[in-house]
């Protein structure tokens, strides 16, 4: 068993990605993304814009994810999954054939969706020299061992995703960060 370097661990609140023609249709014609906050991987950034995901039995006001993208995606965790109503499965970002369906209202208009709520798998971004390092490989499956005062947790079937652009931090869901009892700054080391 060996184990990496340690990466920051990072909870990733229920959020989404937008399209720029679904943008317009909730924002109105001409809307733009405004930057609120940097995220860690490089050119993502929280934006002022939220909208309304509204599912079968609830609303939730999200925040939108830039820059936009060629498909609209949204990120839950499972205890938002409930309280919208739906079922949605766990899977990489970008892979939302078959997902769950939902409606986003915006202030200018409203968007119905077919797919596209997920449950975010868990992942480890890497440049590839983190990688090269630790021995990981793209798309390899791993553990993590995350420590915290009172709830350390092993979390399994990580999937690391390596390319030049990320910086080495595990992103986890919020049922998960709770699960493990994450606050402040936590750090998780690649079990493999």
């Amino acid at each position: 068993m060996s184990m990496s370097e340690k990466f920051i661990v990072e909870t990733s609140a229920r959020h989404l990605h937008v399209t720029e023609q679904d943008l317009e249709t909730l924002f109105g014609k001409g809307a733009q993304l405004h930057y609120k906050k940097e995220l860690s991987q490089p050119g993502q950034y929280a934006c002022e814009e939220r909208v309304n995901v509204v599912g079968p039995k609830g609303t939730i006001n999200m925040s939108i994810i830039g820059p936009c993208r060629p498909v609209t995606q949204i990120e839950v965790a499972y205890t938002d999954a409930r309280a919208l109503g739906l079922t949605v499965p766990c899977r990489e970002s970008g892979d939302i054939a078959n997902s769950a369906p939902c409606k986003l209202v915006g202030p200018a208009g409203e968007v119905e969706l077919t797919e596209g709520v997920i449950a975010a798998k868990r992942h480890i971004h890497v440049d590839p020299e983190f990688a090269q390092r630790n021995g990981l490989t793209d798309k390899e499956i791993v553990s993590v061992k995350i420590d915290t005062a009172e709830r350390s947790l092993v979390f399994g079937d990580v999937v690391c995703r390596v390319n030049p652009a990320y910086r080495p931090a595990m992103h986890i869901d919020t049922d998960e960060a709770n699960a493990a009892g994450c606050s402040g700054e936590v750090w998780g080391v690649a079990i493999k």
